[in-house]
This record gives C-alpha cells, structure tokens and sequence, in this order.
C-alpha cells in the first residue's frame, strides 16, 4: 500500500529531466548562438549546419538530462558533433607565449566578441577547437582533453598556441589580472 502512495506522488511531481519540447525549445530560443558556436568549432558553413541539425536530432531523442541543463547538453552536443566531423588532433609544434595571462573572472565573461572572426577562424582545427571551448564556452581543461581525446598539456599548449596566433594577428589577448 505504501509503495503504491509513493508511486503516485512521483507521479504528481514535475519531471525534472529536459523533454524533446524543452529542447526544441532551446534550439528555437538560442538558434543564432548554438549555430555560430558550431560555425566557429568547425570554420566551414556547410559542415556548421550538418553539425547543429545533428545537435537537433541528437537533443530531441530520449535524453536523461535535468530540464535546466537543457542548453549546456545543446552546447555540448554540437561540441561532441564537431569534434566526430573534423577529429582535430594536436600539433607537434611548440609554443612560446608566455606573456599572456587570463584572469579567471576575465576568462569567465565570455569575451568572444573581442576576437576577428576571420583570424579565429584561421586558426588550425585543434587550436581553434581549444580555444572556442576553452576561452569563449569557459570548458575547463580537463573536459576538453576528454571531449578532444587528448592530454591537459596539449590542451593548455593549444590554447598557447592559438593566443599566439590571436596576438601575432594584431589581437589583443593580454589581460590584467
């Protein structure tokens, strides 16, 4: 008896997990951004748009994903969805930016409207993918060795790399403290 009462009030309370609705939802309200986000993984319009309808498909199947984590898992997946299309690798090459420093709050604002476009874009596949996910999304290093399938030291290395592409474009990429 006691089992059947606790089965009905899980029935009365909201589903906490995101619905296809909740979704489609998102990819309606944040269409713009999930598509330049993809955009700007991948450096090419046709491969953007083959990636974010995947993130649709991908998002509107069953999910178990908690409704308000609904737009990090949209992000994530265009992100898993890049990464499976172009499968950037590191590079051998080293890196000698040692000047540039992110403070934690900077790196956190979202400063993606301070880079070109076009120079990140010209950035090498690995190198653009860490700093899209690293410095514009604020992914920690950790989570883009494991989406990207590397190490932390070639993630920061990178991220070096790509601030120095960045600051030899003309950029500014050095920030106070």
């Amino acid at each position: 008896m006691r089992e059947q009462a606790r089965n009905q009030d899980r029935k009365n309370e909201p589903n906490p997990y995101a619905a296809r609705e909740d979704f489609i939802k998102v990819f309606h309200e944040d269409r713009n951004g999930l598509y330049q986000l993809s955009f700007l993984l991948t450096g090419d319009h046709e491969k953007a748009e083959k990636c974010f309808v995947a993130g649709i498909q991908d998002c509107v199947k069953e999910n178990r994903v908690f409704r308000e984590w609904a737009r990090s898992w949209a992000k994530r997946v265009i992100v898993e969805n890049a990464v499976r299309e172009l499968k950037p690798r590191p590079s051998l090459s080293g890196s000698s930016v040692s000047a540039t420093v992110f403070s934690h709050s900077e790196q956190s604002s979202r400063s993606g409207g301070h880079f070109d476009l076009e120079t990140v874009l010209g950035l090498g596949d690995f190198e653009r993918f860490v700093f899209v996910m690293s410095v514009l999304e604020n992914y920690s290093n950790h989570e883009c060795a494991f989406l990207l399938g590397c190490s932390v030291w070639e993630i920061r290395q990178g991220r070096l790399h790509a601030l120095e592409e960045l600051a030899s474009s003309g950029q500014v990429v050095s920030f106070a403290p």
